[in-house]
């Protein structure tokens, strides 16, 4: 049996319309017509979502049923599965590449800045617009999305101690460096500026994963809603 007939078939089981299913689902009514139809595939969350709904498993929905005749030049649903997951990898690496060149842009910008168009006169000036406001602002907002994209799993948490590194060397690569290029002494860089910048990347990450949470816990409950309901006669 194609996956579309199993589609249909698990859903009919439920007693559950394509109305009913599109709606729980958060689709259109066309797309699932467009999937049992097999028009088009479901996305893996569709799928988890649907054996779910449908309340069967997720093995019955996707284990290919052996035929007598195969039929190389057609593409499986399993096929498709490999293919879009590795897309989403694709995509999910390149939105981690993205986010920190933003922020080593803005980084570099920063420190440029100061070099190359800020007078003797204008320390006091760069610090309150690129120290205390652009650099906390933009560790924050990249940290909130590397949370919101799950940017790296698990591991996005050690880019805590990167933002704070970077947000530490900020002054130490301006103020410090020019201070000791004037007076030729070394000075180690100012070390509290480390857990600043740690909390603020902290904080973005934080609040970035909650909201990630709230939108899948929000996605899932018109599937559980539709689950709990009794089938249609």
């Amino acid at each position: 049996m194609e996956i579309g007939a199993k589609l249909r078939k698990a859903r009919t089981d439920a007693g559950l319309s394509q109305e009913k299913a599109a709606e729980a689902l958060g689709v259109s009514r066309q797309t699932v017509s467009n999937w049992e139809n097999e028009k088009t595939y479901p996305d893996i969350v569709s799928v988890v979502r649907m054996s779910d709904l449908y309340a069967v498993s997720l093995d019955h929905l996707l284990k290919e049923e052996p035929t007598v005749k195969q039929q190389p030049a057609k593409q499986t649903y399993l096929d498709y599965l490999e293919e879009s997951t590795n897309i989403v990898k694709s995509k999910k690496k390149q939105t981690n590449v993205i986010l920190i060149v933003a922020y080593l842009v803005i980084w570099v910008f920063s420190v440029l800045f100061f070099w190359l168009a800020t007078e003797p006169d204008d320390a006091m000036g760069y610090g309150l617009i690129f120290v205390w406001l652009l650099m906390p602002v933009t560790t924050f907002v990249i940290a909130l999305l590397m949370g919101k994209t799950d940017a790296f799993g698990k591991w996005k948490w050690l880019w805590i101690l990167f933002f704070g590194v970077m947000f530490m060397l900020v002054p130490y690569s301006t103020y410090s460096v020019a201070n000791m290029t004037a007076f030729h002494v070394f000075r180690w860089p100012d070390f509290p500026a480390l857990p600043i910048g740690a909390a603020i990347g902290a904080a973005g990450l934080g609040l970035g994963t909650l909201i990630r949470r709230a939108q899948m816990k929000k996605a899932a409950r018109p599937v559980e809603d539709a689950a709990g309901k009794e089938p249609a006669e």
